[in-house]
């Protein structure tokens, strides 16, 4: 089984600084991407940042210029730093792997959940 640990999340000021942290581990065969989500109250979860295998990067255009989102290959682990943070960008923060448990199956884990809020 594969599982997802996410760590990072707090309360921060407006123009404050996070830094998010997602380690996967057991039976992954490869790893396809590894991204993140968010979901505020009322809202439809959206993708916030994500990378591929070959290092692609894709941002929601809301967090250009603001977060990046990084990886240990090694650790299996992706990491989404988030700088000038907003009140519009609290929400519950997911982590989402993209990977193949066999030489066949492909299946997405998604992390715990952590809770960001900006607030004053």
């Amino acid at each position: 089984q594969v599982q997802l640990v996410e760590s990072g999340g707090g309360l921060v000021q407006p123009g404050g600084s996070l830094r998010l942290s997602c380690a996967a581990s057991g039976s992954i065969f490869s790893i396809n991407g590894m991204g993140w989500y968010r979901q505020a109250p009322g809202k439809q979860r959206e993708l916030v940042a994500l990378i591929t295998r070959g290092g692609s990067i894709n941002y929601a255009d809301s967090v250009k210029g603001r977060f990046a989102i990084s990886r240990d290959n090694a650790k299996n682990t992706v990491y989404l730093q988030m700088s000038v943070l907003e009140p519009e960008d609290t929400a519950v923060y997911y982590c989402v792997l993209d990977c193949w448990v066999t030489q066949t199956a492909r299946n997405n884990y998604w992390g715990q959940g952590t809770q960001v809020t900006v607030s004053s």
